[in-house]
């Protein structure tokens, strides 16, 4: 699988990716989105570049199959303290899921990281996307139990529906 940084010029499809995969509604809706969790955008352009400017020496992954080909997945990866990496925006799109694509890209992703020194991933999940952490433990992630709070009160990533929401840990030695 070919991950490449992604470019100022990939970042509208990245948005667009991102919010379909998380926020998407319909026919068009992954097995994974925060329907009835949290609504509204998950990333915008403003947010993108917030967070690219934050953390300079993370990684904002794409893959197309083809150069200029359609954008098919998404990953973030940023270089912590002791090989500590944080992983986050694991995307896909929806019609390829079942061509094992979000697996591809999660083991493309812990495999860039350990080449540049990373013995460990960690991410934070919902709490009550209990389908995705089991997702994730399948593939080799453990939960913590660490949590951390959900900035209820800040709208940028989207609107809670709930109130009983936090983030979980899960890490994977790689």
């Amino acid at each position: 699988m070919l991950l490449k940084a992604a470019a100022q010029a990939d970042y509208a499809e990245v948005i667009d990716l991102v919010n379909l995969a998380f926020r998407g509604s319909g026919s068009s809706a992954s097995w994974n989105i925060e329907a009835g969790i949290i609504e509204g955008q998950r990333l915008n352009e403003s947010l993108l570049s917030e967070d690219l400017a934050a953390k300079p020496a993370a990684h904002l992954l794409i893959h197309r199959d083809e150069q200029n080909g359609t954008l098919l997945g998404t990953v973030w990866l940023d270089p912590g303290k002791d090989g500590v990496w944080g992983l986050g925006l694991l995307t896909v799109r929806r019609d390829l899921q079942n061509r094992q694509l979000g697996r591809t890209l999660l083991r493309a992703a812990e495999e860039f990281a350990k080449e540049l020194g990373a013995h460990r991933i960690h991410m934070t999940v919902v709490n009550v996307r209990t389908t995705l952490i089991a997702w994730y433990e399948r593939r080799g992630y453990t939960l913590t139990g660490e949590t951390q709070p959900f900035p209820y009160g800040d709208e940028r990533f989207g609107r809670p529906l709930r109130d009983d929401l936090h983030f979980v840990v899960l890490e994977k030695d790689i």
